[in-house]
């Protein structure tokens, strides 16, 4: 599987990699605990792998420049005395892009019967041309002298393709009108229908998505972040606690994290300037907090990742290609999806085993919350499958659909670790892993270095009787197939769970129990 953490494509993994990806140093000691300090306030209500660990890419954040806004248009003037319908008196979408530019001449009148029945419609505006009545191009409001008004200015923006058609709707729309206001029964009269009940101020209900966007928007920020050189770009981050702690993805904010610059805006258009306070490039979870936080900060409410079922509804909120507070929706289409992304770098690897979702995720989505259909947070929206060259005309990837969060029971743990210590602590096996073996399973390596070296002695798995070459099929009762895979789930624990581990030498299976080590910090 190839995926894209917003558009940097991540290499192949190296055939025997002289260091162990998930070989943690066994003498590398637990964080220390902090001083004792308030828990930070936070807000908690009350995954089988799947087949195949296909090497993925991670999304890169968005360039930190905003799309042009739309342009609005008015309301066309009507084309005839006889009211047209509602619909087709709607403004016009934004100005279109060329292929949506194409001018339309106004269709030639139909004929009619003798005894002039059915009166012939109101002549049918000329789509842009300047030939309808009036003189002016369809959609501008006349002036006083009966002159289109100037075109207002703009910077440009973005269009349906089916402008052409829903202008044709409109015509069409006012011609059946008028047509049927001549045959009513007095010859006058409006064919237009509102709703009666139609109440006057539309609330929507709180279980809603619109109810439960607007529960969440408030409490997700957008972030831009700048290196020293002035590169960088624009991500999605959400308030993790009344601290001002703010919970995103590492590759978001990794531009800042030496000397750079970070702000955080609000759905209100408030601005405030944040730093890092920790960050875990494997599990790719950062931690920044606002420098001045607001009083009366709302975290979002944290659900339980483990609990979550195919199938279930999902919210992502974010800022895709910089549109910040965008919504939208999906379901759960997979649970312990093993994702392994990258930076570009080919030594810097994110691994997770992901909830996948087909609610869209673009570029600026990552560090955004998934919720789940009561508004609680269940992922932090990381990766997404792109198709092959990134799209029409090779640009950026978007989404088809396959979307992939990290779950936010793991992404709890890491955060609470940057919080106390600013390091993440990984659980480790001490063992190499050759991702590049063709294998069903995770193998450890046999080559590229020495042997202790390959699987340390004193480390879990050498205390548990592994040695190189054996294949690692099963972890914690889930089946491996690949390195990524056992990385991916060995990532799910916490240093000093005991789980069970299958393996096979010489093709026979063995099945033994094993305490995660820990390791503190990226290499």
């Amino acid at each position: 599987m190839s995926t894209e953490n917003e558009g940097t494509a991540a290499p192949t993994p190296p055939a025997a990699p002289p260091a162990p990806p998930v070989a943690a140093p066994v003498d590398a000691a637990p964080a220390s605990a902090a001083p004792a300090a308030a828990e930070p306030v936070t807000q908690q209500l009350p995954p089988t792998p799947a087949p195949g660990a296909e090497p993925t890419q991670q999304l890169p954040h968005t360039t930190a420049a905003q799309p042009a806004a739309p342009t609005v248009f008015p309301a066309p003037a009507p084309a005839a005395p006889a009211s047209a319908p509602a619909y087709a008196e709607s403004p016009v979408p934004p100005a279109a892009p060329a292929y949506a530019q194409t001018q339309h001449s106004a269709p030639e009148p139909q004929a009619h019967g003798a005894e002039g029945w059915p009166p012939p419609p109101p002549a049918a505006p000329a789509y842009g041309t300047g030939g309808g009545q009036g003189g002016g191009a369809w959609g501008m409001p006349l002036g006083t002298e009966g002159a289109p008004q100037p075109k207002p200015k703009g910077k440009g923006g973005m269009i349906a393709g089916v402008l052409a058609a829903a202008l044709l709707a409109g015509g069409v729309g006012g011609g059946v009108g008028y047509w049927a206001a001549d045959r009513s029964a007095n010859g006058s009269g409006s064919t237009t229908v509102s709703a009666g009940n139609t109440p006057k101020d539309l609330k929507r209900d709180s279980g809603s998505v619109a109810g439960l966007a607007a529960g969440a928007l408030p409490s997700v920020v957008t972030i831009e972040a700048s290196a020293g050189d002035g590169e960088g770009g624009t991500g999605t981050g959400f308030v993790y606690d009344q601290q001002g702690h703010i919970l995103t993805n590492n590759h978001v904010v990794a531009s800042a994290a030496n000397g750079g610059k970070l702000s955080a805006t609000f759905s209100d258009g408030k601005k405030y300037e944040a730093e890092v306070v920790g960050r875990a490039q494997g599990y790719d979870v950062a931690v920044i907090k606002l420098k001045t936080p607001p009083s009366g900060l709302k975290p979002l409410p944290l659900g339980d990742s483990d609990k979550v079922a195919v199938g279930d509804s999902t919210i992502a909120i974010g800022a895709p290609f910089g549109l910040s507070n965008t919504v939208t929706t999906g379901i759960v289409s997979a649970k312990n999806r093993p994702v392994a992304s990258g930076d570009g770098s080919g030594s810097k690897n994110s691994y997770m085993s992901a909830l996948q979702t087909d609610a869209s995720i673009n570029p600026g989505n990552s560090g955004g919350p998934l919720l789940d259909g009561r508004g609680a947070v269940i992922g932090i929206n990381s990766a997404i499958q792109s198709a092959g060259n990134g799209g029409f005309g090779g640009g950026q990837a978007g989404s088809i659909g396959l979307g992939f969060a990290i779950p936010i029971n793991q992404a709890k743990n890491v955060a609470e670790s940057l919080i106390k210590t600013g390091k993440p602590v990984y659980p480790v096996i001490s063992v190499s892993v050759d991702l590049a073996a063709k294998i069903d399973g995770a193998k450890i390596s046999e080559t590229g270095a020495s042997a202790n070296e390959l699987v340390d002695p004193n480390g879990p798995a050498g205390k548990a009787g592994l040695k190189p070459g054996d294949i690692i099929t099963e972890f914690g009762g889930k089946p491996i197939d690949s390195g990524p895979t056992l990385i991916s789930e060995i990532w799910t624990y916490k240093p000093g769970d005991t789980v069970k581990l299958t393996y096979l030498r010489g093709g026979k299976p063995n099945t033994v129990d094993i305490t995660l080590g820990s390791r503190v910090g990226d290499k």
